[in-house]
């Protein structure tokens, strides 16, 4: 990838860190909050995110945009089986007893909350356990 690629993945990085921040979708009690379903606030961002990525899915698609290496970009569905459920369970009990899922983790552990270093921790593990 080239040093402007980079440079791109770096900027976008930043400012979904500052939205996570600003939207409180990175703070605990907002999470909290959602899974005991006391307010909306959550679900109206997350449904937000689903139309946007519909929509980028759609004007990818339709205009053929390439990734940052070149490459053509393709979404091939996984197929179900029984660990997507398990996974699927192990994620949201992750999720609300840390008040992080894995884009967030990192906006926490740059607003300094140090507990979030565990998050990314567990986070991993599971991932190369996976």
């Amino acid at each position: 990838m080239s040093a402007f690629g980079y440079l791109a993945v770096l900027l976008v990085g930043m400012y979904l860190g500052i939205l996570f921040t600003k939207s409180e979708v990175a703070r605990w009690q907002r999470v909290h909050d959602m899974f005991l379903f006391r307010e909306a606030h959550m679900y109206l961002i997350l449904s937000v995110a689903i139309v946007v990525a519909m929509i980028s899915m759609f004007v990818i698609k339709r205009l053929g945009i390439k990734s940052v290496d070149g490459k053509p970009i393709k979404y091939k569905p996984k197929p179900y089986h029984t660990g997507v459920i398990i996974g699927g369970m192990l994620f949201g009990a992750g999720w609300a007893i840390t008040g992080a899922c894995p884009g967030p983790i990192y906006a926490q552990i740059g607003a300094g909350e140090w507990m979030a270093w565990l998050t990314l921790a567990g986070a991993m593990l599971g991932m190369f356990s996976y």
